[in-house]
């Protein structure tokens, strides 16, 4: 199976940059055997018998797109360099795996400022990126939230920047573990109707967490599918009770 087997034309006029309002009313293709039929996502009901179970990931996006300077001195004096970091995934050390860019602009001891007191420091470059932050805990997730953005995917970031709206936009609703650099966007597509039509329905509900790593940002580069390597994601997987 080759990469260009799923080429196809797609305007740019139909590729959303916002959430369909209400989320529910997005459109759903829904398709067995050799019928096809456009619906919307609000008809899932009408397709899902009573005891069926949904799996619901509770992953929670985390902004983890951060731009800060990295400063140094040369001959020519004091320079700086902007640099765009994303973060990826914590370690067991305490730094995060990420990416920047430019990547070539960073040396190993550096750091990167990102707000006054929100810092990073280079602590290796040797198999990826990482990054030991001047702050842990709690106050890390606060300078992050303060200075972060949504890491949205390149096709939305390429017409337009991250703002404050995609902070609940690109969320789902029942989001409630953070760690993910990426939402499961399928499930951006449910909301509060929706989840009372299938609980009227007797669908089953149960939460896993598993963190969508920055993998599903990243374009596949080989002709033959079949050798492409999936990233990684990261998280607990673990059995949540049915939501009533």
């Amino acid at each position: 199976m080759r990469l260009d087997d799923f080429d196809f034309h797609l305007p740019d006029e139909l590729i959303a940059t916002r959430p369909a309002k209400p989320r529910s009313s997005a459109r759903l293709l829904y398709a067995q055997g050799d019928t096809i039929r456009d619906a919307i996502v609000r008809d899932l009901p009408e397709f899902l018998r009573k005891g069926d179970r949904l799996i619901l990931n509770d992953t929670r996006v985390i902004p983890a797109r951060l731009r800060g300077t990295r400063s140094r001195d040369s001959a020519q004096g004091r320079v700086s360099a902007k640099i765009e970091v994303t973060l990826l995934e914590p370690q067991a050390d305490g730094t995060w795996s990420a990416l920047a860019k430019p990547l070539r602009k960073l040396g190993l001891g550096e750091v990167v400022e990102f707000s006054a007191d929100f810092s990073a420091e280079v602590a290796s470059l040797e198999g990826g990126l990482r990054l030991r932050f001047n702050l842990g805990g709690d106050d890390f997730d606060a300078a992050l939230n303060a200075a972060g953005a949504m890491p949205l995917p390149p096709y939305i970031e390429a017409k337009r920047p991250a703002d404050a709206q995609d902070r609940e936009d690109y969320q789902t609703i029942w989001a409630k573990r953070q760690g993910a650099v990426a939402a499961p966007t399928a499930s951006l597509h449910f909301d509060e109707g929706l989840m009372v039509a299938l609980r009227a329905h007797g669908v089953e509900m149960s939460f896993v967490t598993l963190h969508v790593g920055a993998g599903t940002f990243l374009p596949v580069t080989v002709d033959d599918v079949t050798t492409h390597k999936m990233h990684a994601e990261w998280g607990e997987v673990s059995h949540k009770p049915p939501m009533r």
